[in-house]
């Protein structure tokens, strides 16, 4: 549904749309999107709300069979609940394969397998001459140094196996892989093929051969070449079926040697296999210097003659155990979410199955666990070993002349060894992509611990693409530096190891070092894996640059991160050469208070935005320093977003240091309140209830000093009116701050008689502070205006008992009942609810300092869109709250950019009809309290708002949503949040820089019926539009700060009251929307019930004409003399009133 649509939606449909429908689309490939689940539905509002089943008495008490008795004694003890068990089996069911396609994919196999045997051969040649090979096809292998020994003639397979996850009932949708191993006859191969990538090369024109002939055959819709996980000396063939079946199943063709050729002791991980002279073209060993040993290419052959073993051994553990088939499957889905099982080094399915036949092996999963145990079983197991440092094995034999567990620590990152103890399966891994295996799982077992009702969701139906799931990232583009930096790191046995891979060569020392530099401010550090290509067979193969870029993933600490100090050690100490070795020139001796001199290194960063992108600083300048590639190669994504939250005339800050100078002047003002002498009562407390307060303010207040030339001044009330003939003067909002009185018998029991003291105590108190501390001061019934060094705080004077007194009323026969009113709730609110809220969001504030960034640019975005008077400040407040305190299954956002991603992706995705969202502010509410909860909610749910947020003081009625938004505003809300945030993601993950950024903010203007432009002249905020307006006017400022004797202009914002008008007069007939942030544009939206034919009446002829109808008269709005008030209405503020739509015309 595209935006031009939303305003069917918007315009009031009778019923209350169905707001989001979450579903299996993120177990999906990436890019993929399912069907869209989202529709209006008309009718009751009840309709398709989740409600407890009704059963008759007789049900109710039926006595349970035999057979539920077993499923419950079952579930009780494999797992959590029932929902638990209900929600894995419907898993299970989407992503296994249905016994009618299982058929349908046999078939083609053995065709396949008849194909393949009859494939003709071709005489003996060298290995150098490929004249033989047909032109319409390509060596899948780059052949450099081209020159090597050895010949080559082509035999039909000496066996066809299927080997891998489909035989062994493994596989997972959406993407139905099978796997033959296709057996090369003994008389091809050679002895000496290990050496020198021939026995890889024989490989390639062995599969090139296979893919002429195949191509030709009409049973194949598809042949194409690709690599084994990314492996550039492992080409596979790709075969899909031809017509309807293509997306069916893809078969994938590995050659390999009969399983005894190569004996596994010239294959060990010190062995070289690649000579240096046929590599380099030259050797440049010294004089008895050994060949570099070549672990990687050892180990790609090992792989080769192990297929058919480890199938067997999957198989025989597999066999008889459906609960390990099902917690494999789990796994892989959980792998598939975090991104973990792509290309070359990445956590595979087979992985996990042989770690699941290890895990069986020692004992720690039985064959009779359930799917649900083997998951929990495996993460843990993962969470709390360390393959990096102690390594395990599969093998059972105590042969002495293998090699220990210890050796292949020596050579490779991260250990584990298959039943021949020759071949380390995880060679491929590096060290980072185990420990962000480590770090999900160890997130994913407290998720399990904690027997949250939405785990299920949140484990394995929740992606975690890297931009959400890391603070920031940074791509290295073009990827041919990384050749450069090899050669600056001296890695070229790594290069001859890899096979010219230059990223996987350099992609580990790369991680090392930025770990080192990054140190306390790095909690992980990970690196993406470039989707496995595919290419025709008549294309040469991709080269290594055509990965395009290597992107990394910094998930951040924020204890540590905005230190600009990295301190080393003492000048005299021997590490301190290394330390200067490691920073170069950044590195400089400092004397500290304590009289010690250090080498150091300090960042330039002066404000909390630049603090936040120090890791910026550090990534470029030891990639420069020691890799040698330049900064123009790293493009940093990290604070794209912040320019949406910096003012007019900050480009170096993103105002926390604002709202940080507001809170701090706040409490200079709370300790004056507390210290007034002469008050009758004392001050019990005094709580801030304003946005600033809580550091959510999109654009925080500056301290103000107006122009007198701008207004004119009224003395005998200390303050300004502004001029009509000069700009709108800047918008001066009072920071609200709630006083607190202390209780007193001689409080009146009435409410309009405390109203009358209230007003005196609000008189008496600005007294006080002009007399005690020289404070600017207007009072009103309601408030006193504060004005204190260029901040003004509206002080407002509570009485705890008051809400009481609003909610009594008495019968004519005396008795007093207690019962809600608007006016007590709205009192309530304000003066108890709003402050605690306040309170506790300052609190968290000060627990994670992303969260001010986080919350401002969601309600920027928000109010981008024109919604911002359907949903109120708290309630967005809460939302981001809700990404700090519930994150799983990520942990809470250390950068704005992470936070507003995942803020988009929950609006998105969350079931607001079905489901409140619970902030669990200082962690008040128990498990077993929130569950009462989420059950009170559904019995409920139809007297509840459409968005239904709870916080431990407010676990009922959702204070927060009650005004608003609407369902249909919800709606749009949503679908706005879908579309914006695939745009963003591709824009971020952009290499070549995110263009334009501001892109997600603009709002939809084409869903709308009319649009009021309005003057720049009048809008004081124009400035802080999303896109920054080129000129703009003055707005009766001074630069240099400075006491000020009279009071601003409070509240004065003309958009803002124009609006009011329009609402007041026109909202029975039509939808205003407007970005009080600068927007130029309010849009207007017809309601189609105010269009409808209505007997004429002579009392409601406003804004409507009479027209004939039949035999009488009938009335409709008269839209053209309703445009024409819009214009008159806004004289002055109104540039221009556009009719986008002939539809609504009389």
């Amino acid at each position: 549904m595209g935006p031009a649509r939303f305003g069917e939606q918007l315009r009031g449909a009778t019923g209350e749309p169905e707001v989001t429908k979450p579903g299996l689309e993120t177990t999906g490939k990436e890019g993929k999107k399912a069907p869209s689940r989202k529709r209006a539905v008309a009718g009751s509002p009840a309709e398709s709300l989740l409600k407890p089943v009704k059963l008759s008495r007789a049900e109710l008490y039926k006595e349970p069979t035999n057979e539920e008795l077993n499923r419950l004694r079952e579930t009780e003890i494999l797992f959590h609940s029932s929902l638990l068990r209900l929600q894995i089996e419907e898993l299970l069911k989407e992503v296994r394969l249905s016994e009618k396609k299982k058929d349908r994919i046999d078939v083609f196999l053995r065709e396949v397998n008849q194909r393949l045997r009859k494939v003709p051969s071709v005489p003996e040649t060298e290995l150098t001459d490929q004249s033989w090979l047909p032109a319409g096809v390509q060596v899948p292998l780059h052949q450099v140094p081209y020159t090597v020994k050895g010949s080559f003639r082509f035999l039909p397979p000496a066996q066809v196996t299927v080997v891998g996850s489909y035989l062994l009932g493994t596989c997972v949708r959406p993407d139905i892989n099978v796997d033959m191993a296709v057996t090369m006859p003994k008389e091809i191969l050679q002895d000496k093929d290990l050496l020198n990538q021939r026995y890889f090369r024989k490989c390639a024109l062995y599969l090139a051969h296979l893919a002429h002939h195949l191509a030709q055959d009409p049973l194949f819709g598809s042949v194409r070449f690709s690599y084994t996980n990314g492996c550039h000396l492992k080409p596979l063939l790709l075969l899909r079926p031809h017509g309807k079946d293509e997306r069916l199943v893809t078969v994938r063709l590995h050659p390999c040697p009969p399983s005894d050729f190569f004996r596994p002791c010239r294959l060990l991980p010190t062995k070289n296999n690649v000579r240096s002279a046929w590599y380099q073209g030259q050797s440049h060993l010294q004089d008895g210097e050994p060949e570099p040993p070549t672990p990687h290419y050892n180990t790609w052959v090992l792989q080769d003659t192990a297929l058919e073993s480890h199938m067997q051994l999957l198989s025989s553990v597999l066999s008889s155990a459906p609960g390990l088939r099902d917690g494999i499957a789990l796994l892989k889905v959980w792998l598939r979410q975090r991104e973990l099982n792509k290309g070359l080094g990445g956590f595979s399915g087979f992985l996990v199955s042989m770690l699941v036949a290890f895990l069986v092996s020692v004992h720690k999963i039985h064959t009779t666990m359930s799917g649900y145990q083997v998951l929990r079983s495996v993460l843990q197991f993962l969470a709390t070993t360390d393959l990096t440092v102690s390594g395990i094995s599969l093998c059972l034999s105590s042969n002495p002349s293998l090699p220990a567990v210890a050796d292949f620590h020596q050579t490779f990152p991260v250990v584990f060894l298959d039943p021949s103890g020759c071949l380390n399966l995880c060679a491929d891994v590096t060290a980072s992509t185990y420990h962000q295996v480590q770090h999900e799982a160890q997130l994913s077992v407290a998720l399990l611990d904690s027997k949250a009702e939405d785990g299920f969701q949140r484990l394995l139906m929740t992606p975690k693409p890297m931009l959400r799931a890391f603070d920031h990232i940074f791509h290295l583009y073009p990827l041919s530096r990384l050749q450069t930096a090899c050669h600056r790191l001296k890695l070229l046995p790594e290069l001859q190891d890899n096979g010219g891979d230059y990223v996987s060569a350099a992609l580990g020392p790369l991680t090392t070092l930025l770990e080192q530099g990054l140190g306390s401010r790095l909690q992980l550090l990970a690196h993406s894996r470039p989707p496995v290509p595919e290419w025709e067979i008549s294309q040469d193969p991709p080269k290594h640059k055509d990965s395009r870029t290597l992107t990394l993933g910094l998930l951040l600490r924020p204890e540590g991160l905005t230190s600009v100090l990295e301190l080393g050690p003492e000048a005299d100490r021997p590490e301190a050469a290394d330390f200067r070795q490691f920073w170069g020139s950044r590195s400089e001796l400092r004397r500290f208070q304590d009289g010690a001199i250090r080498e150091a290194v300090v960042w330039e960063a002066a404000s909390l935005y630049q603090k936040r992108l120090i890791p910026h600083q550090v990534v470029a300048h030891l990639l420069a320093l020691h890799a040698d590639i330049p900064e123009t190669c790293v493009h940093y994504v990290g604070g794209f977003l912040d320019a949406l939250i910096q003012g007019p005339k900050e480009t170096s800050s993103t105002g926390e240091e604002a709202l940080a100078a507001a809170v701090r002047c706040y409490d200079e003002l709370s300790r004056l309140l507390w210290g007034l002498e002469g008050l009758p009562l004392t001050v019990s407390a005094v709580q801030g209830a304003h946005p600033v307060l809580r550091y959510t303010e999109v654009f925080p207040p500056t301290p103000v000093r107006p122009a007198y030339s701008f207004y004119e001044p009224l003395r005998e009330r200390a303050s300004l009116l502004p001029r009509p003939d000069k700009p709108c003067p800047a918008y001066v909002e009072p920071m609200t701050v709630i006083c607190h009185l202390e209780g007193s018998g001689q409080w009146p029991q009435e409410a309009e008689a405390v109203r009358r003291v209230r007003a005196a105590f609000q008189l008496h108190l600005a007294e006080l502070l002009t007399q005690q501390h020289g404070l600017q001061c207007r009072a009103s019934a309601t408030h006193t205006d504060v004005l204190k060094d260029g901040f003004v705080f509206r002080v407002r004077v509570a009485y705890q008992r008051e809400p009481q007194i609003l909610r009594e009323t008495r019968s004519p026969e005396g008795l007093i009942s207690l019962r809600d009113t608007p006016a007590s709730l709205c009192l309530e609110r304000d003066t108890r609810q709003l402050p605690l809220l306040t309170s506790a969001l300052h609190g968290l504030q000060q627990q994670y300092p992303a969260f001010s960034g986080v919350a401002r640019l969601a309600k920027r975005w928000v109010r981008a869109q024109l919604l911002g008077e359907g949903l109120t400040d708290e309630s967005l407040d809460l939302v981001a709250a809700a990404l700090f305190l519930n994150p799983e299954p990520f942990t809470p956002p250390s950068s704005p950019q992470a936070g507003f991603l995942r803020f988009l992706s929950l609006v998105s995705t969350f079931d607001w009809k079905n489901n409140p969202l619970i902030v669990n502010l200082n962690n008040e509410l128990t498990v077993e309290e929130q569950v009462e909860i989420r059950n009170d909610f559904l019995a409920a749910r139809t007297r509840l708002p459409v968005m239904v947020i709870i916080t431990p003081q407010d676990r009922i009625n959702s204070v927060w949503t009650q005004d608003g938004p609407s369902a249909q505003i919800l709606q749009q809300l949503v679908i706005l949040a879908a579309e914006a945030l695939p745009i963003l993601e591709r824009q971020l993950m952009d290499p070549q820089g995110p263009g334009d950024i501001r892109t997600v903010f603009r709002p939809p203007l084409d869903m709308y019926d009319v649009l009021i432009r309005l003057s720049p002249r009048h809008i004081p905020r124009h400035r802080q539009a999303v896109d920054f307006p080129a000129a703009s006017f003055s707005r009766g400022l001074l630069n240099d700060p400075g006491p000020s004797s009279l009071m601003p202009v409070l509240g004065f914002d003309p958009p803002q009251l124009y609006l009011a008008q329009l609402r007041e007069a026109f909202g029975d007939l039509a939808l205003f929307f407007y970005d009080q942030h600068g927007g130029e544009v309010i849009g207007v939206l017809w309601k189609p019930s105010s269009f409808q034919s209505q007997p004429f009446k002579a009392s409601s002829t406003k804004g409507h004409i009479v027209v004939p109808q039949g035999k009488g008269l009938a009335m409709a709005p008269n839209v053209e003399a309703i445009l024409e008030d819009f214009a008159v209405l806004g004289e002055g503020l109104v540039q221009a009133v556009e009719a986008r739509s002939e539809k609504w015309t009389v």
